[in-house]
């Protein structure tokens, strides 16, 4: 049976982390679970996150995954903890599900010189303080500072991320969060649909601030964990495929990952 490494976001976003991981280790076999039908999972509470980010990590470990990367923030905030050491140890220990805050923390202590971060994310993710909580972990000097972005998500999945309507929201939360804190020199893109409104964020960010996407750190991270981690990466099928699963229509998944992946794309719609 093949393993490929699961791949799971609540809708589009994480086909930004994919292209980073394919990229840097295109020998893998990927499977991309996208729960489409129930997206976005930001506004929801921590029991229903939870619930459904467990739902996909067992329908992924059912499909051959040894490795389930939760390519979501706020599945990584709401839900990741809890699946490694309440469920895990009981579906089967030696199995991993790994999160995409971590990797990105990491990164950031070298990139910020004011020790001040700004996070852009969902309300789920800024709400759940896991971004501050693993910073200070790692870096207790920096300071971090929260701006929920709750129309940034349906501006991408309704493909208005290049439109003029996105300049206003955009540019917004961006003077909103600089208001906050002066000091910000790095803004860390905490959601990975935000990767499409780059064009945006570039514009409305002043120069010396830095914007920190997390799909090369997420991809880069990966990369170090296999190389660590010889037993887990010694049963990955390695054949370079990538299929994709989601929960909503078929064909309305084939158009927007053609729109993330630069190609089309092999998808089956399943139920969770």
């Amino acid at each position: 049976m093949s393993s490929p490494i699961g791949v799971f976001d609540s809708g589009y976003g994480g086909l930004t982390i994919l292209r980073q991981m394919r990229q840097l280790l295109p020998q893998y076999d990927y499977l991309y679970l996208g729960d489409n039908a129930r997206a976005p999972y930001g506004s929801h509470s921590f029991e229903v996150i939870y619930k459904y980010t467990l739902q996909a990590v067992e329908a992924l470990f059912a499909r051959g995954c040894k490795l389930v990367i939760l390519a979501c923030n706020t599945a990584s905030a709401k839900a990741l903890r809890t699946i490694q050491e309440r469920d895990l140890p009981g579906i089967d220990p030696n199995r991993r599900v790994l999160g995409v805050i971590r990797p990105t923390v990491e990164a950031i202590g070298p990139l910020t010189k004011t020790r001040h971060v700004g996070l852009l994310a969902t309300a789920g993710t800024v709400n759940s303080g896991s971004y501050t909580l693993e910073v200070h972990k790692l870096w207790p000097d920096i300071t971090v500072t929260g701006q929920a972005c709750p129309m940034w998500v349906p501006l991408v999945e309704n493909y208005e991320f290049d439109s003029p309507g996105a300049d206003y929201f955009v540019k917004k939360r961006i003077e909103g969060i600089l208001r906050v804190d002066p000091k910000i020199d790095t803004l860390i893109l905490g959601c990975t649909h935000y990767p499409l409104l780059m064009n945006k964020i570039v514009k409305y960010t002043p120069p010396g601030v830095r914007i920190v996407p997390q799909g090369e750190y997420v991809a880069e991270s990966l990369k170090k964990y296999l190389a660590k981690h010889t037993a887990m990466e010694a049963q990955l099928s390695k054949q370079g495929r990538v299929h994709y699963l989601t929960t909503e229509s078929a064909e309305k998944f084939r158009e927007s990952a053609a729109l993330f992946m630069h190609e089309m794309v092999d998808v089956e719609t399943i139920s969770l």
